[in-house]
Parts: C-alpha cells; structure tokens; sequence
C-alpha cells in the first residue's frame, strides 16, 4: 500500500499553524499535545523529513513543511467541502477564542450556550485574539478586559486565587517567590500589586508561556501564583488563603463585524452564568 496523508493529522498540522504551536493547537482540537506531536511525525515519516522544528517554545515550519502545509489545507478543503455536498451542511459552525485563563469554566459554557452548533475554539493570548477578531479568524473572543486595548462586552469577572504546592511554607520573611505568566499579564501584574501593597517584596522566581507550565513550577515548589479561581483545586496544589485577597478580574466579550448578533448573545449570557458578577 502507498503512503497516506491522514487527514486527522493534516488538521493538527494545520492547528500548529494557525495557533503558533503544538500546546495551543492541542488546546483548540481539545486533544493532547502528545497527540499532536503524534500527527505530525506521522506526516514527517510519510513526508522523509522534518515539517516542524521546534525553537524555544515557537514552532517553526521548515521549506518541506510549509509545502505540506500548503497541500494539507487544499486537501481538508476539498475534504469538508466533499462532506457538505454528500451529507448535507450539518450544524452551522462558529469559532470562538479564549485565554488560557479559566479554559475548563468558559469551553464548556460556550459550548452548552450554542447547542445547534459545531463550537471551535482557539486558545491563545489577548493581543492575538484581538488580531484573529479584526482579520474575522474568529466569530467571538473571551478575554481579560485589562489585557485588550480594544472595547468589548463586558460579560462578569473571574475570581482570583493564590494558589502553592501543597508541602509549600512561606519564607520567614518578606520576600515572596512568585510564578507567573510572561509579560504582559494581566493576573501577574494584579500578583506583583497586591503582595507589594500588604508589605510583601516579591520576586519573580520562574514565568512561563503557559498555565500548564505555571501549574508545573508551583507544583514542583518554586513559588506562588495568582491564578484563575479552578472550579476544583488542580492536583498537588493548595488554595492559601494567607496571602492577600485579590478583587476578580474583569472578563469581555469582543464580537467580529458582520457576526450574528443572537450567537453572541446566547455566549453571553452562558458566560454570566458562570463568571462573578463584574
């Protein structure tokens, strides 16, 4: 048998592109990164040689990868399209993006407010999903007010908590190790703010691109973070109640031009549901 273009591992591929890498693609096909990673040396093994290199935590299309690229977005276009024509539309799609803050409490409402419709998501940070709105990528954006500098919808807060290690003591002093998201961040800023004005001097022990690499580092002891108020405590984590408490923060809802005005309405109020009052 010849080789096969798998058309589940072209559209992680895709993701790859289109979300800046294998987490926030993993993210967006709500899958693993392990099986992203999995897609794409599938495609390198039929392709001979690397599609995808990775450069830091950017992933980077090689000359072969960008050609695959090319003929993977024709093929799933000639795929879907195929489908339509066969089996009827199906559920009218809408794409919505998302930050990585408070994913698990805003996927799931998102997608409980739009039953009738097939919900892609992208997760990515403020100032890109601002950019995905204004080039019409995506229908709606789910974001920290702070952190746009465009006006959207106001639609509720997200409660904010410190989050340790569970085996975590604070040291004797002031001083107080946190982990954060790389700048610019909204919750990192608010983190810095709040302990400076209770008399505490912190300092930042360890920024990650990432939730999951902050949840990583906290667990392994390094510090505190100032996170999303989890709907259950992330495993091998404790809530400190010790440190000082920090208001919610403002969440908007931007809408692309031209989007249904009804949609973003169900999302709204799904999404008020479940955020703190603003």
């Amino acid at each position: 048998m010849g080789q096969i273009l798998d058309i589940v591992a072209l559209r992680s591929l895709v993701a790859v592109a289109d979300c800046g890498g294998f987490h926030r693609a993993a993210a967006t096909l709500r899958i693993s990164q392990s099986a992203v990673s999995q897609h794409v040396r599938r495609l390198e093994k039929v392709l001979g040689r690397p599609a995808v290199e990775r450069q830091g935590r950017a992933a980077v299309f090689t000359p072969e990868g960008q050609a695959l690229l090319g003929e993977a977005r024709r093929i799933l276009t000639a795929h879907d399209e195929a489908l339509r024509r066969l089996i009827g539309p199906g559920r009218p799609t809408i794409t919505v993006g998302a930050t990585e803050h408070a994913a698990d409490l805003i996927l799931p409402a998102v997608t409980a407010a739009l039953p009738g419709h097939q919900v892609r998501f992208r997760i990515d940070r403020t100032r890109r999903l601002d950019a995905a709105v204004d080039r019409g990528v995506l229908d709606l954006a789910v974001h920290l007010a702070e952190a746009s500098s465009v006006d959207g919808v106001p639609i509720g807060a997200l409660p904010l908590s410190w989050y340790a290690a569970s085996s975590w003591q604070p040291p004797s002093g002031p001083a107080v190790p946190l982990v954060a998201i790389e700048e610019p961040c909204v919750l990192r800023r608010r983190a810095v703010a709040a302990l400076s004005a209770n008399g505490r001097d912190p300092y930042v022990v360890c920024d990650s691109g990432y939730v999951a690499g902050v949840f990583d580092a906290v667990r392994a002891g390094l510090g505190v973070a100032l996170m999303a108020t989890a709907a259950s405590t992330p495993e091998g984590l404790t809530e400190r109640a010790d440190l000082p408490p920090v208001t919610p923060a403002p969440v908007s809802l931007r809408i692309r031009a031209g989007a249904d005005p009804h949609l973003a309405e169900l999302v709204r109020e799904g999404l008020q549901a479940v955020l703190a009052p603003a």
